[in-house]
């Protein structure tokens, strides 16, 4: 019982911080004092964008990509807010690395006007739990978000 309640009870955390910083218009939200922020990692041939207290498991969103692909998968309890967001609810269920739960697979195309947005503007409307607000990007996430974006958009590694 404790295996699920814990995780998500953390992650209901984060939203609620997520979305206080937005509200209150601070930079950087803070979990456990510290801070909340855009992440690049890459495993194997697979990129990894985060947004959550580096090199921990705190995330409230991951997106992932292998080189060559149209589309990124979209993990955590929030998602970007976008029309074109694509729910996949046929096929294999897979574990979501965020939760530990089963996860109905969500994805988003790289060319997504949320995701360039926040590449560019440094602003990407989310919605979850705690509803509807906007994950911000300093100018050094941003040049992380392009890298991630470049990465995913070509056909080797």
């Amino acid at each position: 019982m404790f295996k699920f309640a814990v995780p998500a009870v953390a992650a209901l955390g984060l939203i609620a911080i997520a979305a206080q910083s937005q509200a209150t218009n601070t930079d950087v939200a803070v979990v456990d004092g510290l801070p909340m922020g855009w992440h690049l990692s890459h495993e194997e041939s697979m990129a990894k964008l985060a947004y959550g207290v580096e090199n921990s498991d705190q995330l409230a969103l991951m997106i992932t990509c292998e080189p060559g692909q149209a589309q990124a998968i979209v993990y955590g309890d929030v998602q970007p807010d976008s029309p074109r967001l694509v729910h996949a609810s046929a096929g294999a269920a897979f574990i979501d690395p965020l939760s530990g739960d089963l996860s109905d697979e969500t994805r988003i195309a790289l060319r997504d006007p949320a995701l360039r947005d926040l590449a560019r503007k440094g602003r990407m409307p989310v919605t979850g739990e705690a509803g509807a607000y906007e994950l911000t990007a300093t100018r050094e996430e941003r040049r992380l978000i392009n890298q991630f974006l470049s990465y995913c958009e070509t056909s080797h590694v």
